[in-house]
């Protein structure tokens, strides 16, 4: 008789959708440079089992706290984001990305510059959102060109959905404020509809931002951009 346990034909197996795919492409040794020079400095971490007691930021906690905080998640490859941070010094920038030779070709800008107010995550925002970040420490979220996976059978990887929404809201300060910009017309359709049912929110008018290389990439080929602004009530 064997001693070998039975095998379960029918186990169910859960896996989660992810708004994104790692593609790092190439990577400068610039980009590698930065990271691993950097990323002490700049960088926040998850743990690898990630617990809501935030531990990662406890030793960075007088950035979150000393003046307004703005996350931006998928910032690309950084530029726009270091442009704001350079305008704006009395505001503290959060950067969330996964691709690597972005979150270097940051980091490099950032420590050439010598700036203070940047901070960067390399992460999945869905789990920044749920365990790196505490509650209403946000004054602003912006999420610029997210993927619209124009595909209709890839829409469920889209990141702006009501769960996403509901993360989000508790991250943000009453009459803190959402901001997306997208240049796909169905998809900025579809996140005025979430919104819209969004009664926490209210929509508000569009705050300034600096042009992404995305958008002008989009803007060439003739891509309407949307850009849409909400304020959560207070």
């Amino acid at each position: 008789m064997s001693s070998k346990p039975p095998v379960e034909t029918n186990k169910p197996y859960k896996r989660e959708i992810r708004s994104f795919v790692i593609r790092d492409g190439r990577i400068t040794p610039g980009q590698i440079k930065a990271l691993e020079e950097y990323w002490p400095i700049y960088g926040f971490d998850l743990a690898g089992d990630p617990s809501p007691k935030i531990e990662p930021l406890d030793r960075n906690m007088p950035f979150l706290t000393e003046q307004p905080v703005v996350l931006e998640i998928g910032f690309g490859m950084g530029d726009s984001l270091f442009e704001m941070a350079m305008q704006s010094r009395s505001t503290n920038f959060i950067g969330i990305e996964v691709h690597r030779p972005g979150v270097g070709h940051l980091l490099g800008l950032v420590h050439q510059e010598g700036l203070e107010n940047v901070r960067v995550f390399r992460a999945d925002s869905v789990e920044v959102l749920k365990f790196g970040l505490p509650d209403n420490i946000l004054d602003k979220v912006q999420i610029f060109f997210p993927d619209p996976w124009h595909k209709k059978k890839h829409h469920k990887r889209r990141l702006i959905t009501n769960a996403f929404v509901a993360l989000l809201r508790a991250k943000l300060k009453p009459g803190g404020l959402l901001h997306i910009a997208t240049d796909w017309e169905p998809y900025a359709e579809e996140i005025a509809e979430l919104m819209a049912d969004a009664t926490a929110f209210e929509k508000c008018d569009v705050p300034e931002r600096v042009v992404t290389k995305y958008e002008r990439r989009g803007l060439r080929l003739g891509h309407v951009v949307t850009d849409m602004a909400y304020a959560l009530r207070e």
